[in-house]
Formats: structure tokens, sequence, C-alpha cells
């Protein structure tokens, strides 16, 4: 296990990181952690009441003065998304770190405001958009260490996913957990890609980091639980966070890490303890079919065409990209 703690983040005054689910769980510790050493963060919630309620406990529990800016994104729009992205542009110059952490886990199947299926809409789409629109203010910063991080939230049931292009929004048949792993998968997808885009572009001083929290006790699996009807599913979820869950604050430090530590572009950052599911962060490494570059690229253009968003660089045909990749 590595000791790796929050502690060890380095002063963070003058940057701005910008945290998706912000109100709660990952996000919430994130957040706070940020703020201890002195960034601006922006909140990217779904809910500004609950977004402002939850920065009002960050600064009550912070001897700092957390300069902490709440704002509405809901990933399951895509108009919400490109809202969020130009009221950022015009109001900041730069973003040096962009945690894509939001997400939905194992619910009913539901559909995104612009019909995509609600886990693959917001847990993929919803960031790949999100990061697309911001990419030209992460160009504009310094970074944490020269250069800026997106850092993608994944989790350990990318293991069961599997990518099935002919129906990636689950229209013929739907399993709530393994839309899920799907979902989880395609962020490892998509962060892989990104770094691999990046390379082939050039040096742009920004750098693609994977990670996952472990088990954590958030309320994710708490609205999974609440969602499904079942009260013994209920009452199973509160027993499995209270006995394997880890607190939320450690659950944050993978992504704290990918964010501001010495970590590589296209690094995965997991949990260092047992079974790689608690404890301070290490770099590792996800399953073989997150780094199947055939379906990350496939992932990608159908990304472009359903969000309609592209990325502001020279991505490099398919033949640069994997030359890069196998380097």
């Amino acid at each position: 296990m590595t000791d790796w703690t929050p502690a060890d983040m380095p002063d963070l005054e003058g940057t701005t990181v910008v945290v998706t689910g912000a109100n709660s769980g990952l996000g919430l510790e994130g957040t706070r952690a940020f703020a201890r050493k002195g960034a601006t963060v922006v909140m990217a919630c779904r809910s500004v009441d609950r977004g402002e309620r939850a920065a009002a406990e960050v600064r009550e529990s912070s001897s700092a003065d957390s300069d902490l800016d709440v704002r509405e994104c809901d990933l399951a729009s895509l108009d919400s998304v490109r809202s969020f992205a130009e009221g950022l542009a015009a109001d900041y110059d730069a973003v040096d770190v962009l945690c894509n952490n939001a997400g939905v886990m194992a619910i009913p199947r539901s559909e995104t405001e612009d019909g995509f299926e609600t886990q693959f809409g917001v847990n993929h789409l919803g960031h790949f958009a999100l990061t697309g629109r911001l990419f030209d203010l992460l160009l504009a910063a310094d970074g944490v260490d020269g250069t800026a991080r997106v850092v993608t939230q994944s989790s350990g049931a990318h293991e069961q996913g599997e990518m099935d292009f002919d129906d990636l929004n689950w229209e013929k048949s739907y399993g709530k957990w393994k839309a899920y792993g799907r979902s989880k998968l395609a962020n490892l997808l998509f962060a892989y890609e990104l770094q691999r885009r990046i390379d082939a572009a050039g040096d742009l001083g920004v750098r693609s980091v994977a990670c996952h929290p472990g088990y954590t006790d958030t309320n994710l699996q708490l609205r999974t639980a609440r969602e499904s009807g079942n009260p013994l599913l209920k009452v199973g979820m509160r027993l499995a966070n209270a006995v394997l869950g880890q607190d939320a604050a450690v659950g944050a430090e993978p992504m704290l890490y990918a964010a501001t530590a010495d970590a590589d572009g296209g690094a995965y950052v997991e949990p260092g303890g047992f079974m790689n599911m608690r404890g301070h962060p290490t770099v590792g490494r996800s399953n073989d079919a997150s780094y199947d570059r055939a379906d990350a690229r496939r992932l990608w253009e159908y990304s472009v065409e359903a969000t309609g968003v592209t990325f502001p660089f020279r991505e490099g045909d398919d033949e640069t990209v994997e030359a890069v990749d196998d380097a």
C-alpha cells in the first residue's frame, strides 16, 4: 500500500479546478481537498441549491477562505453542458484541472434529454462533450506542474463492461449493472484515447489520467438501492457500505493524485490496498478491454457524432494515433 495522502498535494493557489458532481460523495471530498490547497473550485452540479449547500459546508469546515463557484451543469443535457462551458469561458481565462467525476450507477433504464440511455449518456457522453467544450481553456492553462489535467473517474465495474456498438444505448435489451459496467469501460476508452490523440497532436500541455475510487461509502450506492424499490437491497447496501466501504475522503484520493501528483498521461490511478478496492492511491492497470484501440477510436467517432462536439486540435489520422500508442 502506498502512503500518499492529500497532505502531499502541492500549493494550488492561482489554479482553477472544475469538479462535476461536486455537491456530494467523492466530488465533495475532492472539492474540499482542492480548496484547502488554495484552488478556485468550480462546482459543476445538476442542482445549484444542493451545490450551494455543499459549498457552505466546505467553507464552514475549512479554516481557509475557500474560493468556490457553484454552477449548473446537468450532464444528462447537452444544452446544459454547452451553457456551462460557455459561461465558464466568459468568466475564466483557463482551467488547470477538469475532474470528470459525476455519475449514476445501476439505475432502471431511462433516457437523457437527448435520447441516450442515461448511464451511458451521463457517465460518458456528457463528460466527453464537457471535455471537448472546455479544451480551449485547458490549452490556455499553466497547469499544476506545467500541464493541465483531465481526470476521468471510472470504476472497478469496468471489468464487467462490454462494448456493443450495435446497441450502445440498450434499446434491444437492458441490464442496469451491465449498462453501468459499459459506461465505466467507456470512461477508460475515452481517457486513454484522449491521451493518444493529445500525443499525436504534439506537445499541448494537457494530460489525460484515469482513476477509480475503490469501494467507497457514498450516496451513489444508496441511490441505486432506493431507485430499485427493493427494501432488502437498501438494507444490503447500507450494510455493505458500513462493513466494506472506505470513507469518501479516502475514496477521493485517486482523483486527487491523478489531478496533482506526477502521474503520466494515460495512467490509471487506483487504491493500493486490498484488491485495489481500498487504501491510498497507486498507479495500476485497468483490464485489457480498456486498452482496445479499435474500440476506443470507434467510441470516439460515435461520441463526436452523437454530441456534435469536436476537440480543438489536429487529432491526426488513425495510423498516427496508433503509432504513438505503440511507441
